[in-house]
């Protein structure tokens, strides 16, 4: 990593620049975003618009491109200076990740022309040396001051890795120095990275990576800065708002914080259907109590851009904060996220509310920058289209996934919603046709959900690569009810006990069940009751339940032990595969455990091996895409879970 501090008599005989800087007040724009999660392509977004719902498309990079472009063109007429930030978070979020990881992103922001940004958790997700290849691939300073790679080989050598950078403006004429001894007389800003300094226990590949603390780390720095007679200080972080409120408190002397983590769209948004949301802008006074620093952010998927103009007395302090976020949509409106020709609003319709976005300084009409468009097109969108297929239904609004329910009441959406979707496919003709049984109850693992899913259309990819990655056989297993009322205790206890066991906690569909928590981790289950037809019944001891469970489950992992431990000797479960395209049972005899611990699956006639050529194991995707095709085009949530938890 490189440091461009300069450290004792050098900054005392650099402090001279200081006087030399104009004593004219000075203007500084940024232009900002965080978050952006690899969304390239629109968003759906449905907003409250003329005083009804609305769906447009917001966003996407060709069209941050077009109103960056928009910004700079104006700063330039007006000769001011101007900066173009990324808050961290580019990695993940949609299938062009899974495909090209970090490539595509290091290319599409290197063309959005940048001038600094700051990685977040997520581009931690790789290993160092994809970060590495990343950093050094992008044409724009990467900055994490408070990052220390000297043990890691990959980001150690990264010659595109700072803790800061410096800015040299006359007018709108920009200059990134190495150091103070390249300024004359032109005002310079400083951009500084912060990271989280709790990343190692969040990222999910920090390797050798250490990581300091964000508030002493932010003070030497500024001190530092100070020192070589650096009057204008922005930090870029990826703290979340709350930390940069924090960090604003604690230190003096950084005059903006550009934030991201947090995906706050800063600004009263509430009349959009989109929440009020804490303000634009926010100063907080410095522990000195005389200074402020100005904190902003702009939400996330690369759906708004954020616009902060900071003005500085001669002496270096903020005078004046000013600016906000701004929506970019494509000012076609829809009554419906399906967006076909019978849900678009007429011309007049359209006119209204292109004239209401027109007077919202919140909302703003974007043209794609063309070219940016082409370029997704060609080189990247044929590959998604391949692997992420066709279009199974559309997502009106975001549907959640957590492991175990909120005290506040919050749940999963998709638990109940993917739990469903297999009772309904085992009970299928095609599939009864090949159990010879019917379905009675389904159970979910929370572990097996990955993702939450995104407004908009859902296609193949969405469910088979995102939601349901782990191509997992779909099983049916009787169960006694004492077997399922003790597996139900056994992984409700395991789930409340340790959050770190959450992934064990279980949805279902045809069962529904009262827990009532008697002290700290465990309790007991006041009632279950099980669907027989349109009526609820009584859960029977000593009545027998075909039940379905994906396969990893069914066999007594994460946590689901009593299943193992009921299927060691015998068992008539069936695990459901596809063998060239015809689906086929494959029954099983009994588990087994290795010496490892890994268990083992014995089946009667020939084993199914999933990773053998013509084999398709991933029917739990499959029930889903079914379900949602067949019942649930428009998919939202289910009007009730089952669940009931009574928490202490």
């Amino acid at each position: 990593m490189k440091h461009i501090l300069v450290a004792g008599a050098l900054a005392l005989a650099l402090s001279g620049c200081a006087s030399q800087q104009p004593e004219a007040p000075f203007t500084l724009t940024l232009a900002h975003i965080n978050d952006t999660h690899s969304h390239f392509d629109p968003s759906d977004a449905a907003l409250t618009l003329d005083g009804r719902q609305v769906y447009t498309r917001l966003g996407g990079f060709p069209r941050l491109l077009s109103y960056a472009n928009t910004l700079r063109e104006q700063a330039q007429l007006a000769d001011q200076p101007l900066l173009f930030v990324h808050g961290g978070d580019a990695w993940q979020g949609t299938g062009y990740f899974k495909l090209n990881q970090g490539a595509m992103n290091a290319d599409l922001l290197s063309r959005l022309g940048l001038d600094a940004m700051v990685p977040g958790q997520h581009e931690f997700d790789l290993d160092s040396a994809r970060l590495a290849a990343f950093i050094e691939g992008v044409n724009f300073p990467v900055l994490a001051a408070n990052l220390n790679a000297r043990k890691d080989p990959a980001l150690n050598a990264a010659g595109n890795l700072y803790p800061y950078v410096l800015y040299a403006f006359d007018g709108n004429d920009k200059e990134r120095l190495e150091s103070m001894e390249d300024a004359d007389s032109d005002p310079v800003v400083a951009v500084i990275g912060l990271v989280p300094e709790d990343l190692s226990e969040q990222a999910a590949n920090p390797g050798r990576l250490a990581f300091n603390h964000e508030v002493e780390t932010a003070q030497r720095t500024v001190n530092a800065l100070r020192a070589q007679g650096v009057k204008h200080i922005v930090a870029l972080t990826h703290l979340g708002l709350e930390r940069d409120q924090r960090l604003a408190s604690r230190v003096n002397g950084i005059d903006l914080i550009v934030g991201g983590r947090s995906e706050t769209l800063m600004g009263d948004f509430a009349s959009l259907g989109l929440g009020k949301n804490p303000p634009y802008a926010q100063q907080v006074t410095n522990p000195d109590g005389r200074a402020k620093t100005c904190v902003v952010q702009a939400g996330h998927f690369a759906q708004a851009m954020g616009r902060v103009s900071v003005t500085f007395t001669p002496d270096g302090r903020v005078s004046r904060c000013e600016g906000g976020n701004t929506l970019l949509t494509d000012g076609v409106f829809y009554n419906d996220i399906r967006r076909g020709k019978q849900h678009r609003l007429s011309e007049a319709e359209q006119q209204r509310l292109n004239q209401a976005v027109a007077a919202d300084a919140r909302m703003a009409v974007v043209a794609e920058d063309a070219e940016l468009r082409r370029h997704i097109d060609t080189q990247y969108r044929p590959a998604l289209n391949a692997a992420y297929g066709e279009v199974i239904g559309h997502v009106p609004a975001t549907l959640t996934h957590q492991g175990l329910p909120g005290q506040d009441g919050s749940a999963s959406d998709l638990g109940p919603l993917v739990a469903a979707s297999q009772l309904y496919w085992a009970n299928t003709p095609e599939v009864r046709a090949v159990t010879g049984r019917r379905a009675d109850i389904a159970l979910v693992g929370a572990s097996a959900i990955r993702t939450p899913l995104e407004p908009g259309a859902l296609r193949q990819g969405n469910v088979t690569l995102e939601l349901l990655p782990y191509s997992t056989p779909l099983s049916l297993v009787s169960l006694t009810g004492r077997q399922l009322a003790g597996l139900l205790l056994e992984t409700i206890n395991a789930s409340l006990a340790d959050n770190q066991a959450a992934g064990a906690f279980p949805y279902m569909a045809g069962l529904r069940y009262r827990f009532d928590e008697t002290r700290k981790g465990a309790g007991f289950l006041r009632m279950i009751e099980v669907r027989q037809g349109r009526q609820w019944v009584k859960l029977d001891s000593n009545a027998s339940y075909n039940v379905v469970i994906n396969g990893y489950h069914a066999s007594g992992n994460d946590g689901w032990n009593s299943l193992y431990q009921l299927q060691r000797v015998l068992t008539d479960r069936i695990d459901l595969a596809r063998v060239k395209g015809r689906l086929t049972a494959f029954p099983v005899a009994r588990l087994s455990q290795t010496r490892r611990g890994a268990i083992r699956v014995h089946y009667i006639n020939q084993a199914l091996r999933c990773r053998a050529g013509g084999v398709q194991c991933n029917t739990d995707a499959e029930a889903f895409m079914d379900y949602v095709r067949e019942r649930r085009p428009l998919l939202t949530p289910l009007a009730d879970s089952g669940i009931t938890l009574n928490r202490l």
